[in-house]
């Protein structure tokens, strides 16, 4: 994240009820989409609805003489539509020999396998760039963009594994479109990571080293880019109705009665409730333990291991970096408390020059991450910029009774969903940012004293386009000054064109401005298509009447609009039946 004076911009329970809620949202969802696209996507829908219907009525799978007949030609045109580069989606799946189809699922599919074989073409791109120069600066934003093209084909190899069909089946549920647009989300995320990180490289070195690297890199990237967002428009506008019409939608699930989020397995919410857990390894500085460091018991994780694999971390400091892979499934890592077992490091963007993404004192990816009672800190101070304590691509992590502790950028939830339970997070400038689906819950949110002439950002949420999944939500935390802080402080502002951020049941010091909220660029109002709201805070930093008049600020939420930011709803995805009018919903505190 760049610093506030920054002018980047914009790239840088009544079952009936329920049932009925359904029935009128699926309806609502189905009429924006035939009424924004052209009539063959209504022909499509109709098309398939019938198909699916019939195949539930006839086990043979034979469609009713009604109907519809669609071209494959019309087909593909009709999916397409829907994207943001439809002439790329014509183009690239029409080549496909197999494209014969008006099968809006196996289009869809089809659209996966263009975006596979072009990440394929380009992976080793980085690696070969790199070797051309000897500028340092160069190679280590080059090594991110690798290490992004490497995560971003594993994500949509998931995408592709999802939609494979299994005894003969292939359903089309909520879950399964909240998994695919998750995945997709992240590998959009991880492009503009690199993307980021080449705008990252000093103006003092070579003007036209950087220029050529960035040009040649991001041209070559254009064609994943743009078919990675076409399979995720496809996925938002027709896979989601399609499931609304064709199979059987779970209902919305509640929150457990321990408040964690229902994709929490019980295994993991026992190992965040126990007050003793069995550890496979024990890291203890006096040589107590198993290793000395984090990053010995690191070393020993088990390679996409469905077990979780657990490291109890004693009470002292360790000041190291630690990194667990992409393949480092189902760990959990915990201390003796947030304020006794504590993980420090100090590397920093702004007086180093290394790359924010790799500044992270702890940075994780693997899937499935857990960790509780322990602090992270990032040591760097307000002098050194951008200075990561925590970064994380875990889909489906939870943090439970942590801290994170820094200036700015503390906090880099950069990927995929996540969970903030009971934790502390410091800082000044944008220091928590990114582009995950998250939400924190009971959390302290601790703004401090920066550099003279700054001011505090609490949030920068990196929302690139429409159809991410992605967004930042602050639920029934309190928003404290960490000291004497007299800086202007805001609740956030938009790093990139579709940022969104909720504030909603929270306890907002005074400490928080009339405004609220800040300026990407100075004197430039952000585009319409961000979404910024609160919802029924408290405090005397919650007041409204004098906040920014934006046309993507919404001051005062209805229920049902912050109601699709609650757990529930925002981190699964599941369909959420809104009851509109009742003031309380179990999704709220």
């Amino acid at each position: 994240m760049d610093t506030p004076n920054s002018a980047k911009g914009y790239f840088k329970v009544d079952h009936e009820a329920q049932e009925m809620a359904l029935k009128k949202k699926a309806y609502k969802r189905l009429f924006i989409v035939v009424a924004s696209v052209v009539v063959f996507l209504g022909v499509i829908i109709g098309a398939a609805v019938a198909v699916a219907r019939s195949q539930r009525n006839d086990p043979h799978g034979s469609s009713p003489s009604s109907t519809p007949e669609l071209t494959p030609a019309a087909s593909l045109k009709s999916v397409c539509s829907v994207t943001r580069f439809p002439d790329a989606c014509i183009s690239s799946i029409s080549k496909i020999p197999s494209s014969n189809t008006t099968d809006p699922v196996v289009i869809f599919r089809l659209s996966l396998k263009v975006v596979v074989d072009e990440l394929a073409s380009i992976s080793d791109l980085p690696k070969k760039l790199a070797e051309e120069t000897d500028d340092e600066g160069i190679k280590s934003a080059l090594r991110v963009c690798g290490e992004m093209l490497d995560v971003a084909m594993d994500s949509v190899n998931d995408t592709v594994s999802s939609m494979e069909v299994r005894d003969g089946k292939n359903i089309l549920n909520s879950g399964k479109i909240e998994d695919l647009k998750t995945w997709l989300t992240a590998a959009i995320t991880y492009y503009e990571t690199c993307f980021d990180t080449l705008a990252e490289i000093s103006p003092n070195q070579s003007e036209s080293k950087t220029s050529i690297v960035s040009k040649n890199l991001t041209s070559a990237m254009k064609n994943s880019t743009e078919f990675t967002s076409n399979s995720l428009a496809i996925v938002a506008k027709i896979l989601s109705t399609l499931s609304d019409f064709g199979v059987p939608v779970h209902r919305r699930r509640l929150l457990s009665s321990n408040s964690f989020p229902s994709w929490v397995s019980p295994r993991t919410r026992r190992l965040l409730s126990a007050k003793s857990v069995k550890p496979n390894v024990i890291v203890a500085a006096d040589g107590s333990g198993d290793v000395w460091t984090v990053n010995e018991a690191v070393v020993k994780i088990p390679k996409k291991s469905n077990a979780t694999f657990v490291i109890y971390v004693k009470a002292g400091t360790y000041v190291e970096n630690v990194f667990m892979d992409k393949n480092m499934w189902n760990v959990m890592i915990y201390g003796d408390g947030k304020s006794k077992t504590i993980i420090s490091g100090s590397k920093n963007y702004g007086v180093d020059g290394i790359k924010t993404y790799y500044t992270a004192t702890l940075g994780v990816l693997g899937s499935g991450f857990i960790m509780k009672d322990i602090g992270i800190i990032n040591t760097a101070g307000p002098e050194k910029g951008q200075a990561v304590a925590f970064r994380s691509g875990s889909d489906h992590s939870v943090y439970y009774q942590c801290s994170f502790d820094g200036y700015q950028d503390t906090l880099y939830p950069q990927a995929k969903r996540q969970f903030y339970r009971d934790c502390d997070v410091t800082g000044t400038v944008d220091f928590i940012f990114g582009s995950a689906a998250v939400v924190f819950q009971g959390c302290n949110i601790r703004p401090r004293q920066p550099l003279p002439k700054q001011y505090n950002t609490i949030t920068a949420q990196g929302k690139k386009e429409e159809n991410l999944h992605s967004g930042t939500v602050i639920q029934g935390c309190t928003i404290t000054a960490n000291g004497n802080v007299t800086a202007a402080t805001y609740l956030g502002r938009p790093w990139k064109p579709y940022s969104t951020t909720v504030f909603m049941q929270s306890e907002i010091g005074a400490l928080v401005g009339a405004a609220g909220w800040m300026r990407w660029d100075a004197g430039v109002d952000p585009p319409s298509t961000i979404l910024y709201g609160e919802y029924k805070n408290s405090g005397p930093g919650a007041g409204v009447t004098k906040r920014v008049n934006w046309a993507g600020y919404k001051p005062t939420m209805s229920a049902a609009e912050a109601g699709r930011f609650t757990v529930d709803a925002f981190i699964n995805e599941e369909d959420w039946l809104p009851a509109m009018g009742v003031p309380y919903q179990p999704s709220f505190f």
